[in-house]
């Protein structure tokens, strides 16, 4: 795996959530949790969700991954079987852009993220409103 750039991170999350309504915390290897109910220390909140639905278990959901090609920054958002895990994928990590490819590294970008469990960022957005 590559160095993962934090700073990066944070401004492709910030392009990509863009409901001022959403909490989100991201984790070291890139993975996003999507706060949908925040409540209490998101940090906490993101970290108990990631650790039940971030870690790879063969054989189960836990091992199934979707990719998306997204267009407010390049690379793919690898989602898995919590719809609020996500899991950024830069362009230059994956050995091949196919899918499958994609999908698996995402997805072992998620796993280290649900095993090591390290927040980098919170992005609490509790008294933002929607600016339409």
């Amino acid at each position: 795996m590559t160095a993962v750039n934090t700073e990066m991170l944070i401004e492709v999350w910030q392009r990509l959530l863009t409901d001022p309504r959403k909490s989100w915390a991201l984790f070291e290897h890139g993975t996003c949790v999507v706060l949908t109910a925040p409540d209490g220390d998101l940090a906490e909140q993101a970290t108990g969700i990631l650790r039940e639905f971030g870690p790879v278990h063969a054989g189960s959901s836990a091992g199934d991954f979707g990719v998306i090609d997204v267009e407010d920054a390049d690379g793919w958002v690898v989602t898995g079987h919590h719809p609020d895990v996500l899991t950024y994928v830069a362009p230059d990590e994956p050995t091949s852009p196919e899918d499958v490819a994609v999908g698996l590294y995402g997805r072992s970008k998620r796993h280290q993220d649900g095993t090591a469990l390290r927040v980098v960022h919170v992005e609490d957005r509790r008294g933002s409103t929607d600016p339409t």
